[in-house]
């Protein structure tokens, strides 16, 4: 009988990489709600220290969907707020940093294929 543990040496992935770097939690910070749109985030971060900053400014406003793109619900206000934070961070001159407003008939409209994180409501992206 072959023995069913992993081969420490093994240059194979683990079976459950993806849930063990993003663990499935519940998403209580900021439920779709009725006047919220679907906004995607997504950037482009050249400098570690400023990478780690707006990664943990997008998980206070919404969920990870791929290790640099987000899907959060907002309304304006919470939009401005995160944006806000957002540019405090950020080098214009050699970051990119992009956020896409989602109204309802587009976010139905979207496609997906393939095992993905999503927030509880939000579709997924293939990019």
């Amino acid at each position: 009988m072959a023995d069913a543990r992993p081969n420490a040496y093994s240059t194979e992935p683990a079976a459950d990489w993806w849930g063990e770097a993003f663990p499935l939690v519940p998403y209580e910070k900021n439920p779709p709600g009725e006047h919220q749109m679907l906004t995607v985030v997504a950037y482009d971060i050249s400098d570690q220290k400023r990478l780690a900053k707006v990664a943990k400014i997008c998980e206070d406003f919404g969920v990870r969907v791929q290790y640099s793109i987000f899907e959060c619900y907002l309304d304006q206000e919470s939009f401005n707020d995160l944006w806000l934070k957002l540019l405090e961070v950020v080098d214009e001159g050699e970051d990119r940093l992009v956020a896409y407003k989602l109204d309802a008939r587009c976010a139905k409209e979207t496609e997906t294929a393939g095992t993905m994180v999503c927030s509880e409501k939000a579709l997924c992206y293939l990019v």
